[in-house]
């Protein structure tokens, strides 16, 4: 399953425990108690690096198996991207090879069943780690899209109390639907970065966390059906009150100062 269907951004993957693993025991024989999760800073255990195949198609992928974590045919921009949660234009600077240069990654995660932030900081150390990445931030004038309330209100519902951050994603038929659970504007923005070609910025002004379903049609094959679903642009106007605007703001940048190509293993 790769990161466009985990809808990586703000969503979240249910975070486990160690379960069904066995204390080791202590030098008179009793278990040990564990630490939990929670408390153990995440890293891969151990990692696999490799150039990806010249041939390979289909795009990049972040396939997610309990404590197997990994990702397909990604460039280093696109890892960094992914372990940051920013837009790949927010990318800049370092050479050329790092969005030109895929690679297969493949490891194990030291937590049981990493949840989002903790696979995001088990990229970053393995970019720091694995390929000296060292960068700075910086903010710019940008070209964004800025999320804004559309005219006649937002139609989102407030989320009700207890409930947890989660993104349902599904698509077929040239079509996308994105179910947001107990989630900010500030997630929502993060989130659209996926699916369009310009950093997205919440400029709502809505506080809070929200529940609400946009479905759009991204296949322009599809456009003409009847029964399609509206693009992405007029679905955020009419399924949730909101609207993008192309406009030039600030936005973070990161500055690729320094990286190295990875040793293969």
């Amino acid at each position: 399953m790769g990161i466009r269907s985990l809808v990586l951004f703000a969503g979240t993957i249910a975070a486990a425990g160690l379960l069904g693993q066995a204390q080791p025991a202590s030098a008179s024989g009793t278990p040990q108690q564990q630490p939990s999760t929670q408390d153990v800073s995440p890293a891969f255990e151990v990692a696999t690096i490799r150039p990806s195949d010249p041939n390979a198609t289909g795009g990049w992928s972040f396939p997610e198996n309990g404590r197997h974590v990994g990702c397909a045919n990604a460039s280093v921009a696109t890892i960094l991207s992914v372990a940051y949660g920013i837009h790949d234009k927010q990318v800049v600077d370092g050479p050329e090879w790092i969005r030109t240069d895929h690679y297969d990654i493949s490891g194990v995660s030291n937590v049981g069943d990493p949840s989002l932030p903790q696979m995001q900081e088990m990229y970053r150390k393995l970019l720091a780690g694995r390929f000296h990445l060292v960068f700075h931030r910086e903010t710019r004038e940008l070209p964004i899209y800025a999320v804004r309330v559309a005219n006649g209100g937002p139609k989102i519902v407030a989320a009700r109390p207890g409930e947890h951050l989660n993104t349902g994603n599904r698509g077929g038929g040239g079509q996308r639907t994105l179910k947001f659970t107990n989630m900010p504007m500030s997630g929502f923005a993060l989130n659209m970065n996926l699916y369009l070609d310009r950093p997205v910025v919440d400029q709502t002004g809505l506080k809070g966390a929200y529940d609400f379903t946009l479905t759009w049609t991204y296949d322009d094959a599809h456009v003409s059906d009847a029964n399609a679903a509206p693009s992405l642009f007029t679905a955020v106007k009419e399924q949730l009150g909101l609207r993008f605007d192309a406009v030039k703001g600030p936005a973070e940048i990161f500055v690729v100062d320094h990286i190295e190509r990875p040793s293969e293993n």
